[in-house]
């Protein structure tokens, strides 16, 4: 039997080349911002990896835009998933490098995990809808 609840660490699922290009991103954040580097490597080093070609049209990816739940304020929100130098709240894309982007990365719809946010502060975001673009290939 599956239990709804948010779980710590759920299976995660990532793009080859993604996971390439976030290793290095949060090797080069560590001392900047060594809580989402440690979170981010962590996160890669479980997930399972795959070819784009190979991926899930329900799993967050880099430029997908997610729907989620923060199950402690029960507020919905939709942000796309980005690179740091396209990220602007404002506009609705959201960095990999915060900890909010590393939570969501590799997770499908309907999944849940316990994170911490900004403060250290455990929260469970629970993902309701992934919109990917395919990739022309």
């Amino acid at each position: 039997m599956t239990s709804k609840k948010a779980s710590r660490r759920p299976p995660i699922h990532m793009i080859d080349s993604e996971a390439d290009a976030i290793t290095d991103l949060a090797i080069a954040a560590a001392k900047r911002l060594p809580q989402v580097s440690a979170m981010l490597l962590e996160e890669i080093g479980r997930a399972t990896i795959r070819t784009a070609a190979q991926m899930p049209d329900d799993v967050v990816t880099m430029y997908a835009t997610v729907d989620f739940i923060d199950e402690g304020g029960e507020k919905e929100h939709s942000y796309q998933l980005v690179y740091p130098g396209d990220a602007d709240i404002s506009a609705g894309r959201i960095s990999i490098l915060t900890p909010v982007g590393a939570g969501l990365i590799g997770l499908r719809e309907g999944q849940s995990i316990l994170w911490p946010d900004r403060d250290g502060r455990e929260r469970a975001l629970k993902i309701v809808k992934v919109a990917r673009e395919r990739a022309a290939n």
